[in-house]
Formats: C-alpha cells, structure tokens, sequence
C-alpha cells in the first residue's frame, strides 16, 4: 500500500516555486517564504499563473512527485508527469478494452452502481441524522429513485445507456442537496450544479474539491502504472482526464460533497469568505481557501474500513485502493472491478 505523505498547496497568486538542491523553494519577489524537503512531499498543487522553474518541474517527474497547476478558482491547467511508471502491457490492456464498447461498459457499469450506491446513503445518512430539519418525504423519495436506477444498470446493455441513467440519478441527487445544508441556508443557497465559473459559493466549493479530488486520483492512477487521460465511462478528449474522472465518480457524494456540507454545516466558511467577480464567477478568498486546504488534508486522514478490503485505511489511500483493484481487474486477477461501496 502507498504511503500516505503531504501535498503542498501554494494559494498565493505571485509566488514563484523553485529547485534549492533537494528542496522545494517558494519565493515572492525577492523574498523566500517557504523552504521543503522534495522528499517529504507526494504532491504540488499551485494555484495561479507564475509557475515553477523547469529544474523544480524535472526533479518531482523524477521522484514521482504529482505537480499540478490549477487556476485561482480551481480549475484544472496542467500537471506534469515523468517516466510512465507499471508494465507497458497494462497500460495496452487500458487502451484495448477503452475501445471496446463491451469492455469499457462492464468497468463504467460497476463505477456507476458504486457513484448511486454512495450518492443514496449520503442522503440515508441525512434522513437518519436530520429528518427534523430536512423535506425527509423529498430526501426519501430522491433516495428511492436512486436506488431504482441502480436497478436499472444491470438491465441496460450500452454505455449511451448508462450515460442516460447516470444523468437522470445525478440531477435527483442534486435536486436534494440544498436540503442538506443546514446553516446559513440563505448565503449557502444551492439551486443545480453550475461550473466554469461557478456562480455562487456551494458550486464554488464543490467545483474547488473536485479539483483537489482529480488531482489525488489522477496521482494514484499514474502510480499504478495507468494512463489517467484514457477512460471508460468518460471518452477520449484532448487534456481530459478521462480515467481519472471514471473514478472520481465513485468519490463525489461520500467525499467531496459530504466534505463540502461539513464546512458549510460546521461554519468552517461563511458568506464573507467569497468574493464575486464582473462576470458573476464566485471564488474564496485567500484565507477561507487555506482553511479549506487544511480541512481537506484533515479529512483525508480519518480512518475507513475500506468495504472489500476490509483494511482500516486514511480516505486520502483509498483512490489508492482502488487504482491497485483497477490494475488487479485489467490483468485478470479480479473477474470484475470492484467499486467502492461507502457506507
């Protein structure tokens, strides 16, 4: 199992990030902020336009560091990447079954029964937890609906097929969510799920985790020896991270939207911590996205019995877990994938 190390986010928009022998250096004009041993890193995320030298950029492909460059408000730039790692035939299996329909239906298929299984008991637990302040007869009966779609998988033979179900299941959960945040409802309003820019603070704070979760699965899937761009249930499209976002899937309700409501719920971030632009894009303020940071490294330490495992793992393992079940999947060790079922 991979060892679990940091990640170094830098939120500062003018610092420029540099090589010092084995160290990660951080410098704003002329001023070093931050020293780091390259070694007690297992990624860079960068948040802004300045950059990185290429000699910062050489030595994390080298040693297997993930480094990845995202804009202010999140969304994806580039990473970069060294030596592909894992056995080249592995990587050839991916790209067969990828283009094969019956191939890439049977893997999206069991990621979309873990994506329904999870999305319906993030809205279990909401029933169970808070049915006094919630619309418990709208929550249940979304919960329902879900778990009627999940029937519906084992019965569709196309990824178009899926693809239509998967929709449907995504919008019913959505129509729920705004349900589940329970403090200051009228500033942490959520009516649908909008991106690229999000415009207003929950989508804000969804899109910026999911930005945070693609890195950390596109990571586990490069160290498995995988191609992140080269998926199943999400097709070829140039920069995408087509596997990476597979995956991702089965982690957006039990970990990053859960996240997400407990920052709101636990007033971990509160209306005045978002700024909105001219063209109507809402983002975090500095400070509320380090407390978003730290928060998000916190939770990725709590302990989970992963279901088919049944190792106690930190959440930050578990895309880890999965990548490896992925890999033991396409070289025929496991019959099928196993996705992750939260409970």
């Amino acid at each position: 199992m991979k060892k679990l190390l940091n990640t170094l986010y830098v939120t500062q928009h003018d610092v420029y990030l540099a090589l010092d022998g084995d160290n990660v250096i951080a410098r704003c004009d002329d001023e070093t902020l931050m020293r780091l041993p390259l070694h007690n890193l297992e990624g860079i995320i960068t948040f802004g336009y300045i950059g990185a030298s290429p000699a910062l950029m050489g030595a994390c492909a080298e040693k297997g560091i993930a480094f990845t460059f995202l804009t202010m408000n999140g969304r994806f730039l580039a990473n970069v990447v060294g030596l592909e790692k894992g056995n080249v035939l592995l990587r050839k299996r991916q790209y067969r079954l990828s283009d094969s329909e019956e191939g890439s239906f049977a893997i999206a298929r069991n990621i979309l029964i873990g994506k329904f299984h999870n999305s319906r008991w993030v809205l279990e637990r909401a029933l169970r937890d808070h049915s006094l302040r919630i619309d418990a007869e709208q929550v249940r009966h979304s919960a329902h609906q879900i778990a009627k779609a999940t029937d519906l998988l084992r019965e569709v033979q196309t990824l178009s097929h899926l693809r239509g179900i998967e929709g449907e299941s995504a919008a019913r959960y959505f129509a729920v969510y705004d349900e589940l945040i329970l403090q200051n409802k009228e500033a942490f309003t959520f009516d649908g799920r909008n991106r690229r820019p999000p415009l207003d603070r929950v989508n804000a704070l969804l899109s910026f985790t999911y930005a945070l979760l693609m890195h950390d699965i596109s990571a586990a899937l490069c160290a498995v020896g995988l191609d992140p761009f080269v998926g199943f249930l999400h097709r070829d499209r140039p920069g995408r991270h087509s596997l990476a976002l597979d995956l991702m899937e089965e982690f957006r309700a039990p970990l990053a939207d859960r996240f997400v409501l407990t920052l709101i719920n636990n007033r971990q971030v509160e209306p005045g911590d978002f700024v909105q632009k001219e063209n109507g894009a809402v983002i975090m303020k500095d400070e509320a996205r380090r407390t978003v940071l730290t928060a998000w490294q916190e939770r990725k330490q709590d302990q989970i019995t992963h279901p088919f495992l049944k190792e106690k793992i930190p959440w930050g393992l578990v895309p880890h877990a999965q990548a490896l079940l992925l890999t033991r999947h396409l070289r025929d060790d496991l019959n099928e994938y196993p996705p992750f079922l939260w409970k």
